[in-house]
């Protein structure tokens, strides 16, 4: 049987103190496109609130020979790449919820029953991880993205004065690490 020598809790401690561990809050959205025009600027990307960085796996295709099924890998999968999530704070004037509602009139306007069915290369969201001195150390492509759905706004006029916040979603095709 073997033995695991660098699972000590002072080995733990050595490496955590030489990698340290990533913080929820090192994360940042840095870009949202439009068929390559901005759709949100930097000033409007402070209050993204929350998101997280998508996932990835391969398709396994059971392959029998023999009676043995062998796992052959397959093609990639994006799990969630049909509604991604980015949690806004409503800013006071709703000018970043204003762009989402505009944006989903653009891809389908409900009083012409028209709207933009083309897939856009162009269009992306980027995403960033920081490192402890808020630096980006690995950014995330959405390709092709388009908005799914422009979040609703609660009030409550019993409210303690909560900042209040909305939930835009996205699709996208796949991402790319950069």
């Amino acid at each position: 049987m073997a033995k695991f020598d660098n699972q000590r809790i002072l080995d733990f401690y050595k490496v955590a103190q030489e990698r340290d561990f990533t913080r929820n809050f090192q994360f940042r959205v840095l870009d949202m496109s439009d068929k390559g025009g901005s759709i949100i600027t930097q000033d409007d990307l402070v209050y993204a609130q929350s998101a997280q960085i998508p996932g990835r796996t391969i398709t396994n295709i059971p392959t029998p020979y023999m009676g043995l099924d062998f796992n052959v890998p397959g093609a990639a999968k994006y799990p969630g790449s049909d509604a991604y999530a980015i949690t806004f704070y409503a800013d006071g004037e709703h000018q970043i919820r204003s762009v989402f509602e505009t944006w989903t009139q653009r891809m389908f306007d409900d009083a012409t029953s028209t709207g933009e069915y083309r897939l856009h290369s162009n269009s992306i969201i980027t995403l960033a991880q920081l490192d402890q001195q808020m630096e980006v150390t690995r950014t995330y492509q959405l390709v092709g993205c388009y908005p799914t759905a422009c979040g609703e706004l609660e009030f409550n006029m019993t409210g303690n004065g909560e900042v209040v916040q909305f939930t835009a979603t996205m699709a996208y095709q796949f991402w790319r690490r950069r």
